[in-house]
């Protein structure tokens, strides 16, 4: 399990649907009241007091091409645990500036991709093991940019196509699942396991609770992306510390 943050205008933001300008701030955590959208109260819940082991941090404002975050996400990378970060990366140069602010792992998504080359080259600057794909989709229909070389492709092939370019991780994440609780399609999870199947997998949108996780990896996934499930607490419990990954069946 990867926990997430999702920033927006400074603040850690609950997302719902893929809307992103309607997102409001994080106001508690498994019932426990914090400061509203206060980022680095949650990833110190995530990491100190549920173990969590690596973080994902989306920076919405680059996403929405705005200025991004720097100095917030580099005060959630001082914490020590790999930082994930999805930031609009579409080039070397924007790959390299989030290694500098802490990024262990660069996440490069389809629906900001410029080309394929864009994706090589990013990989090749900063290693292919450093760089995780996002697959991203809406209702199961990949965002590519119309008239790219991806566009018109399946999930299944864009992914293939994206580990064929370099990259080691791929994230099957459905815009339209996320804080939902609408529970996973595991079909395209399968499929996609099977077009890619060297690579790390990572689903994200629509994990409930423990009974997606396991069905997670039992469709091949190596960890999932969760935030809703844990700010209002059905993954946490006096019994259950959420692991840092999950392991495919």
């Amino acid at each position: 399990m990867i926990g997430v943050v999702d920033l927006s205008d400074g603040l850690a933001v609950h997302a719902q649907g893929g809307a992103r300008a309607h997102y409001g701030p994080v106001r508690s955590l498994a019932g426990r009241p914090i400061r509203p959208g206060d980022a680095r109260a949650i990833v110190r819940w995530y990491v100190e007091e549920l173990g969590v082991q690596e973080i994902y941090v989306a920076d919405l404002d680059a996403l929405r091409g705005r200025p991004p975050q720097h100095a917030l996400i580099r005060a959630l990378a001082s914490f020590d645990v790999p930082l994930w970060l999805d930031a609009a990366i579409s080039s070397v140069a924007s790959a390299r500036t989030a290694v500098e602010d802490g990024a262990t792992r660069v996440v490069v998504g389809l629906e900001t991709l410029p080309s394929l080359d864009a994706l090589a080259a990013i990989c090749q600057a900063i290693g292919g093991q450093n760089v995780v794909f996002s697959l991203d989709l809406r209702r199961g229909r990949p965002l590519a940019a119309p008239g790219s070389a991806l566009d018109g492709q399946t999930p299944e092939q864009i992914a293939a196509t994206a580990v064929a370019a370099g990259a080691r991780g791929v994230i099957v994440l459905d815009l339209a699942r996320v804080g939902m609780r609408r529970g996973l399609d595991l079909d395209l999870l399968a499929n996609v396991r099977a077009s890619v199947p060297e690579a790390e997998l990572v689903v994200a949108g629509g994990v409930r609770g423990v009974t997606d996780l396991a069905a997670a990896a039992a469709a091949g996934c190596n960890a999932a992306l969760v935030a809703t499930a844990l700010y209002d607490g059905r993954l946490v419990s006096a019994d259950l510390a959420p692991p840092a990954r999950v392991s495919p069946a």
